[in-house]
């Protein structure tokens, strides 16, 4: 029998806060977005709270600039929404990063070796997996 799993974050005492924390970044984030014109708002995430000081973090050194020059606004802003904020830290967020894949291999087959194949997934029933992948072995082959 399966349960939501809202149901087990708020039976514990520090799932509970978690829980808590977690709506309020998600209505931090919210407000911050409405104050925002759409092009920064994008680029720019809530990123914690913590002591009355919302940690914003940003994609790049030009959104972090315009925030930083937003800032008094911003505070304004976060206060008429009801949330009073003492700061606001702005910091440059890491790039995404897209794992490291080594190239491809390029396997050369000569000309021989393509025969010596075709004839042998010849011998092979048609309906044989291994006739298969010799004969797409041989469509692919580079020579």
């Amino acid at each position: 029998m399966s349960r939501p799993i809202h149901r087990f974050l708020g039976s514990g005492e520090t799932l509970a806060r978690l829980q808590d924390h977690a709506a309020r970044l998600r209505r931090l984030q919210t407000v911050l977005e409405a104050a925002l014109p759409p092009q920064l708002a994008e680029q720019c995430h809530v990123a914690n709270l913590k002591d009355e000081a919302l940690v914003v973090t940003t994609r790049n050194g030009a959104a972090a600039v315009r925030l930083k020059q937003m800032l008094p606004s911003l505070l304004e802003h976060f206060l008429r929404a009801g949330h009073a904020l003492g700061a606001i830290k702005v910091k440059v967020g890491t790039p995404e990063q897209l794992p490291w894949r080594a190239p491809a291999v390029e396997r050369h087959i000569s000309a021989d070796a393509k025969a010596g194949l075709a004839g042998f997934a010849a011998t092979l029933p048609p309906e044989s997996p291994l006739r298969e992948s010799l004969e797409r072995l041989i469509r692919r082959g580079r020579e």
